[in-house]
């Protein structure tokens, strides 16, 4: 019979800078190659694979091949939410270089949190929905109104399979870096896929930090009164 769980052993593997690291890179629900992941927590090539092993191991990572390539990937969407609920009790990091401060601000201003909208513009996004009446706030997530259905059907956003029983609910999950709610769930998901379709929000290459581009900040003023 199994015992409790074994929550330190689970610790002790994210002590590691160089494998929380790993973990973060991945938290915007991409694919990685062993390469990328590498040059992400600058280490070489063996040592990233000796991390990445461990990981895979504890059920924390998956490997998917393609052709001679292995891509790593979360394991599963909740282990981006532990590492979201752990940075609300975790200090800043050090900053040790423009570089590095410039990343950090572009992952608070906008990010991926697996594959939904965080950050600065999530946050955002989430209040202005909830002001338009499109969402309605709830203890643990938000409920689309009549009013939301329209907006979402005119925006192009497909919820029709999100739609099981009465009106759509959407999770919520506490943001770390502005410690309020942003839509999270199937429906944040959905939205975020709209955005990039709609070239209103574009991935930043080496980083789980996404930026608003020009047509995204005027359609979005326009939409919803959003200044960012």
């Amino acid at each position: 019979m199994p015992g409790d769980a074994d929550i330190a052993s689970v610790a002790a593997l994210l002590a590691d800078p160089t494998r929380t690291g790993m973990l973060l890179a991945l938290s915007d629900g991409r694919a990685l190659p062993a390469g990328d992941l590498a040059r992400h927590v600058r280490v070489s090539a063996s040592t990233a694979s000796n991390h990445l092993t461990k990981l895979v191991e504890h059920r924390l990572l998956v490997v998917e091949k393609q052709g001679r390539h292995r891509y790593f990937r979360l394991a599963d969407p909740e282990i981006e939410h532990m590492l979201e609920t752990l940075a609300l009790f975790a200090p800043p990091a050090p900053i040790h270089s423009l570089r590095e401060s410039e990343a950090a601000c572009a992952i608070r201003a906008a990010r991926m949190c697996y594959n939904h909208l965080a950050g600065e513009l999530g946050v955002a996004l989430a209040q202005a929905l909830v002001e338009k009446n499109v969402l309605v706030t709830m203890d643990d997530g938000y409920l689309m109104t009549d009013d939301g259905e329209h907006w979402f059907r005119a925006l192009g956003v497909d919820y029709t399979k999100l739609k099981k029983q009465g009106k759509i609910f959407a999770p919520h999950h506490i943001d770390w870096s502005e410690r309020r709610h942003h839509v999270a769930g199937g429906l944040g998901a959905a939205l975020a896929r709209r955005f990039f379709d709609l070239d209103w929000v574009r991935r930043l290459p080496t980083s789980r930090a996404v930026r608003l581009t020009d047509e995204g900040q005027s359609e979005l003023k326009k939409e919803l009164g959003l200044c960012l």
